[in-house]
């Protein structure tokens, strides 16, 4: 199994406008995730957005999104009160090594939310099989 996992956490995204929806309504972010994943190649198997309840005295609240891939996962946590959104890409595969379509996924999301800072993080990931059962 060869894998890639990448992190982001983005800063200063413009929070959610009629002209850029995707901090606070889950339909405008799940669409721009299923597009993210299935132009870099992934299969989308399932999905769940939920928006929250606004908090006492806020207007705004963010989304979480899932989008479960035949290679693995995409997560999106976002916060519009404090105009940030994290990213969690996963892929992994057997056969092929999936690499450039987690990083195809992570650039197009990172360039829609057009943040002003951005934090990555990277870890590869693989797992040899073993010569023997585990007991």
């Amino acid at each position: 199994m060869h894998g890639l996992h990448l992190s982001a956490e983005l800063h200063g995204c413009p929070s959610g406008t009629a002209e850029l929806p995707l901090l606070t309504d889950p339909t405008a972010l799940q669409a721009l995730c299923e597009q993210a994943t299935t132009t870099a190649g992934l299969t989308v198997v399932g999905q769940l957005f939920h928006r929250f309840s606004p908090a006492p005295g806020q207007s705004q609240t963010g989304v979480t999104g899932m989008l479960l891939l035949a290679e693995s996962h995409l997560a999106v946590h976002t916060w519009p009160e404090l105009s940030v959104v994290t990213l969690d890409v996963y892929v992994c595969n057997r056969g092929q090594d999936c690499s450039a379509a987690a990083k195809a996924v992570m650039d197009a999301l990172i360039a829609t939310f057009q943040p002003e800072r951005v934090e990555r993080r990277s870890w590869a990931r693989s797992a040899v099989a073993a010569s023997t059962p585990a007991v």
